[in-house]
Order: structure tokens, then sequence, then C-alpha cells
């Protein structure tokens, strides 16, 4: 077991609190060197050809331990621009990026340069850069919010130093970190075990919608072959149909960023909000009245109409609108209205079938932002069921997926706890909340 010190003082910085009494104190600018790197002109393609100098992107903070760089550069590459060389051990820090990059911060592991976009961390002789480590991790949103938070602000090497750093002896950063190593090992193994049991039973979640579908509920059914390459054979009895023959209305969001209003009353549905078979309404945005009517709204979403995003990374996800509210389509999203022949609640689990999925896959444009052009979608191939059978097939799979959802849900607030308990004790651990230095010597004599 670890217990605290046997003595404390106050310290006025409210990112350290109380720390234990022959702890110092000091800003990373009087601990350490700090400097960005730089990126080659990107028009100039014999700079990234060949190259033999190994540089980073901001992506690569990504990993805490970085063992392998982003791109090689040539040394022409690097004579003319502003990259600098990073010693093995050294810590980088992504001073922007997209999403949750900034503020992230990694151990190199090997000598390496950079782009501009990140700064390198080498601590001096006072500070062990594997305890900095730690000390920034648990720290990440405090430097988020040194520069706007989750704005696009970025950090700048001033900021940076004047990050604060509780200052244990060297033989005490180097147990904490020892002891923080193996500790948050544990936990990131059982982390990912529960990572990987929430991909079983999305796939398995996948693999009852698409069956279902496609197979229908009777396995002593008659099968014959439907004659299109992804939908495979089907029951004797069903048709096989086009999605434009399936669909009443079918309207096509205007390609234009609405303008949001917190206050408004009419809700944006965007490919955010949309998950297999799932409309999340937490987040979701809005818009006024006047933008709804004059350039959002292409046709009234009402109960039982489908939205399918066709655009972006989460493209190919289709859901029910299941509340009487007013909702209008945000950019990337179409939406469907059902014929009389097909049951609104069956052609939406078929949208999100693997077999539809990969109709739509074969026909995907641009790398960044991958769509599918209208013409593809309305020409998807369908398994049509009797009426009567598509309703009891939807029943099934609501049944289901409640089952799976229900589950996922359990193995998400396991992971969202074991990530509290690793977040705990690293903040625990670099303030001197607990004593760590006999936890090696204690391992040892175990």
């Amino acid at each position: 077991m670890n217990f605290p010190y046997s003595k404390y003082r106050a310290c006025e910085n409210k990112w350290i609190g109380g720390i234990p009494a022959h702890w110092d104190v000091a800003s990373l600018k009087w601990v350490s060197k700090r400097y960005s790197g730089g990126t080659p002109d990107k028009t100039r393609h014999d700079y990234w050809e060949d190259g033999t100098i190994p540089w980073l992107n901001s992506g690569a903070v990504n990993d805490q331990r970085i063992v392998a760089p982003s791109a090689y550069i040539t040394e022409e590459a690097f004579q003319n621009s502003s990259a600098k060389w990073i010693s093995p051990g050294a810590l980088v820090m992504a001073l922007a990026g997209q999403g949750k990059t900034k503020g992230m911060v990694a151990r190199v592991m090997f000598e390496t340069t950079c782009n501009q976009s990140m700064a390198a961390i080498v601590p001096d002789q006072k500070c062990d850069a594997r305890f900095l480590f730690w000390w920034l991790t648990s720290n990440y949103q405090n430097i988020r919010n040194m520069a706007g938070g989750d704005l696009r602000d970025g950090l700048n090497l001033e900021l940076l130093g004047s990050i604060p750093c509780p200052l244990p002896t060297t033989d005490e950063q180097a147990a904490i970190a020892t002891f923080l190593g193996r500790e948050t090992a544990k936990i990131d193994a059982l982390i990912a075990e529960q990572e990987k049991l929430l991909v079983l039973l999305a796939e398995k979640r996948q693999a009852t919608i698409s069956h279902a579908v496609t197979r229908g509920l009777d396995p002593e059914a008659t099968m014959k072959d439907s004659g299109i390459k992804w939908l495979g054979k089907v029951p004797a009895h069903w048709r096989v149909t086009r999605l434009k023959y399936a669909v009443e209305l079918m309207v096509d969001c205007p390609h234009e960023t609405p303008v949001y209003d917190s206050d408004g009353a009419y809700k944006v549905i965007r490919t955010a909000d949309v998950s297999e078979g799932v409309l999340d309404v937490r987040s979701i945005y809005s818009v006024n009245e006047s933008e709804y009517r004059n350039r959002i709204r292409r046709q009234e979403l009402v109960v039982g109409d489908i939205v399918y995003g066709r655009e972006g990374e989460r493209w190919g996800f289709a859901a029910m609108i299941p509340l009487s509210e007013t909702f209008c389509l945000g950019q990337r999203m179409m939406q469907f209205r059902a014929s009389s022949l097909m049951c609104p609640a069956y052609l939406m689990w078929q949208l999100n079938s693997l077999s539809t999925y990969r109709q739509g896959q074969m026909d995907t444009v641009g790398a960044t932002s991958p769509h599918v052009n209208v013409g593809t979608i309305q020409n998807y191939a369908l398994a049509e069921p009797p009426i009567g059978e598509q309703r009891a097939i939807s029943a099934h799979i609501e049944a289901e997926a409640a089952k799976s959802d229900a589950l996922r849900l359990e193995v998400g607030e396991v992971i969202n706890l074991l990530k509290e308990r690793r977040g705990a004790l690293i903040a625990a651990a670099v303030t001197g909340k607990i004593d760590v230095r006999g936890a090696a010597s204690e391992r040892q004599a175990a």
C-alpha cells in the first residue's frame, strides 16, 4: 500500500496544491529547453522522397511512446526548413491540432525532427523526463485551457515555459515514474480487454442486423440467389428492389453549413448525431426559424422518416426520427420516407446492414472526407420481404440491439471507471499525495 508523506506544505499554484514539505516547485522554463520544429516545403516532392531524416507530425503524440517517424525528409529539406533535431528520451507536445491533439505529450524513443505545430521539451538534470511526462499528462486539460481549451487557439513556447512543475528529488522522480509506468500498464491492459469486448459486441450487433435483413428469421426457409453480389442468397419468397423504389421521398441536404443558434427551436441532424440505428439528440445543434425556412429545409422531417449520412468519416449510418419535434437536415445528410410496401424500421435497419454499406463503399470518393454519390445510393439493392415479415424482423433486431446496447453501456462504464482510476493515480503520485518510494523495493521483496 502507498501512504501519504509525513509532512506537507501549501503551494499557491492550484495545479499542484499541497506537496510534500521537501519538494520544490519551478516553472517549466527553468528546468527544460523548449523549441518548435518545422515543415519542409510540401510542394517540393524531392524533399519527401528517399529521405533519411526522421520527421514527426502532430498526430504522433497520440501514442505515449513514439517509436517510429511519421515520414522521412531529405538532408536538403532539413537544411532549408526550421526543423531541429530532438534527442531520444525527450518529450514532444502538440501546440495545435484538430480534436484532442492540442496539449497531448509523448516521449520520443529515437532521434528525430518534428513539425512547427509541435514543441520539443528537453529536461535538464534537475528533472527526469519520465516524471515530467506524467506530470504534463495529468495536466492535459489545464494545459489546453491555457490556449482557449477546446477552441482552435494554439499553445506557444512561452505558455509552455510558464507551466508549474513540482520537483521531488531526482531519486523520487525516478521512483514515481517507475511506479506509474508499471501501474498504468496494468490498468491499460484492463482497458484494452474491455475495448476488445466493445468491438466484439459491435460486430455481433452488426452480424445480427445483416443476417436478419438478408436471410430472415426462419432458418428452414428455402433460399434463392438474389442476383446481387452483396446480398447473396435470400429467402425464395422475398423480392429484390432498389432504394429508389422503396421510398416515396428522397432528399439530399443542401451542402452549406448552417448558421447555428443555441436558442433556435429547429434541431439540425448531422452525421455526428447518427449511429447504427440510433439518433442521439443530447448534443444536437439548432437553428432559428429564419435559417430553417430560408436556407436549410428541403422537406419537413416527420416521425418515421429515415436520416442517412452520405459523407464524412461517419457515412453509412441511418436512424429513424422518433420524436414529434422540428428536425431538419444538416449538411452531408439525406432523408428517406418509406413507401407503403416497406416498413420504415426494416428499411432503416437494412440501410445499416453490411450488405448496403459495401454497395456504398464501392463508390466512395475522397480520402479526407469520403462521400457516396446520390446516384449510387438511390440504386442500392435491397431485400424486400412481405410487409408482415419486415415488421417481425424489425422487432427482432430492435430487441437484440437493446440487449447489445445495454451490455455495451456496462462495458463503457467499466472503461470510464478504469480511466478515472488511472487519472487519479497519476495525479496523486506526481503531486505527492501518495508516497511510492517503497513500491520498487516492496515488489523486489515479494
